[in-house]
């Protein structure tokens, strides 16, 4: 691969970690350290290893057909199309406004901030983001997240191994072996479900590197390779691991046998206690530096989200009617999509403005969005398994069979787990 070609290439895989490093890293993963150690590092790394095969899928099938999967989805199976609609519009809802709501109260660690409403705070980050999809679009989205990624990668890193240079508060060495209390119990399937449902991301955003692909082959005027686009796509996920072993670290080596505190109190409680574990990673020196890097990660999932869930409902809407293929290209599709910026971004303010007058907590938002993504996890896992083994597929490019096996290991544990969260959460098994 040259490397002049291999630069223009990468976008998509980077937009995708920019969508991952957010409510699983920032909430799920710290929290994940501070309650239990190391105890769950082997499920975090096993939840990224059981998606891989099921969110490269968008990437490998068009680099392979120069289809958007959404194409081989209507292709594939006729009701496929309808499905992913309809649960990416709900779905795509109550992720933005999450999202965003994080952001919101992160950005209450600024003082000038401080006084003000987390829920307004949350609607102006939305504002911004939309005004950047609608002004810059793809192009101003691929560069703005790169930068973001960067930076948050960049500043975890160092903030984790001056951590394990300095030491842990406690004895989180143990906690490899076991730990107390145990996560290894139906009463936490609560916040493990959640921690798995965003850990790096939905199965669904397997359809959005495929989308960008197109957007990002028009702004270089170059097509990737399949090796190149996999290459980003691989580049992109190992960074989303990397990054969720650095906030574990972070919340075990500050936080561990004090950590059932993390999501008690308010939303702003909650962005207080997430940036002091920064601070007393690096000193109160760096609050300035790390309240930006936190913020971006955050900024960075709700900005490629509302880009992401209108840009895949626009080709569907597109290819529904036989207007277009559905690639996102400029003229019907574009104003589609920035008529669909404008519904989400309409719709997250007012789930917001609902969570606000239920008072609905950082817990319960949050962590209600990643439970619906994980219990829809297994439809879009067969969806993607089926489209990439199909005839639709050049011989070559579809999965062999280590990937087969791997695809299916990983939708019997994600369809096991939806079942035991349902029996335990409306039928009490084990209650």
């Amino acid at each position: 691969m040259a490397s002049s070609t291999l630069r223009q290439s990468i976008g998509p895989g980077i937009l995708l970690a920019g969508a991952c490093i957010g409510g699983s890293h920032l909430m799920s993963s710290t929290t994940a350290g501070a309650r239990f150690g190391f105890a769950l590092v082997g499920l975090i790394l096993l939840t990224n290893l059981i998606k891989y095969p099921f969110l490269r899928v968008g990437i490998r099938f068009t680099a392979a057909t120069r289809l958007s999967l959404l194409e081989g989805f209507q292709k594939r199976n006729s009701l496929y199309l309808p499905l992913y609609l309809v649960v990416s519009l709900v779905t795509g809802t109550f992720t933005i406004a999450a999202v965003s709501f994080v952001a919101g109260l992160l950005l209450t660690n600024i003082p000038l901030l401080a006084g003000l409403d987390p829920y307004g705070l949350s609607i102006a980050v939305l504002v911004v983001s939309g005004l950047v999809l609608l002004l810059g679009h793809y192009r101003a989205l691929d560069r703005l997240s790169k930068l973001l990624v960067v930076l948050l990668t960049l500043l975890t890193g160092v903030a984790a191994i001056t951590l394990l240079i300095r030491g842990p508060v406690g004895d989180v060495a143990a906690s490899w072996a076991s730990t107390d209390p145990s996560p290894w119990t139906l009463a936490n399937l609560a916040f493990l479900i959640p921690l798995m449902g965003w850990m790096p991301g939905p199965v669904e955003m397997c359809v959005w590197p495929s989308l960008w692909m197109f957007s990002r082959a028009r702004d270089t005027e170059y097509t990737a390779t399949p090796k190149e686009a996999e290459f980003d796509f691989n580049l992109g996920y190992s960074v989303t691991v990397v990054t969720a072993m650095f906030f574990v670290i972070l919340g075990a080596y500050t936080m561990y046998a004090s950590g059932d505190g993390m999501l008690a109190g308010s939303g702003v409680s909650f962005a207080q206690k997430l940036i002091q574990l920064y601070t007393a990673a690096m000193g109160g020196w760096a609050a300035w530096v790390i309240i930006p890097a936190a913020f971006s990660a955050m900024f960075s999932t709700t900005l490629t989200c509302l880009d992401a869930y209108p840009r895949s409902i626009a080709a569907i809407q597109g290819l529904l009617r036989y207007h277009d293929s559905g690639d996102s290209a400029p003229g019907p599709t574009q104003r589609r999509f920035d008529i669909w910026v404008i519904v989400h971004f309409l719709a997250a303010v007012l789930a917001l403005v609902v969570a606000y007058l239920g008072s609905i907590g950082v817990t319960d938002f949050v962590f209600g969005a990643m439970t619906g993504s994980f219990l829809t996890a297994p439809l879009f896992a067969w969806m993607a398994m089926d489209t990439i083994n199909s005839s639709l597929v050049p011989p070559e490019h579809r999965y062999g069979v280590v990937m087969r096996t791997l695809c299916w290991f990983g939708l019997v544990f994600l369809s096991g787990f939806s079942v035991l969260f349902i029996a335990n959460a409306f039928f009490g098994l084990g209650g």
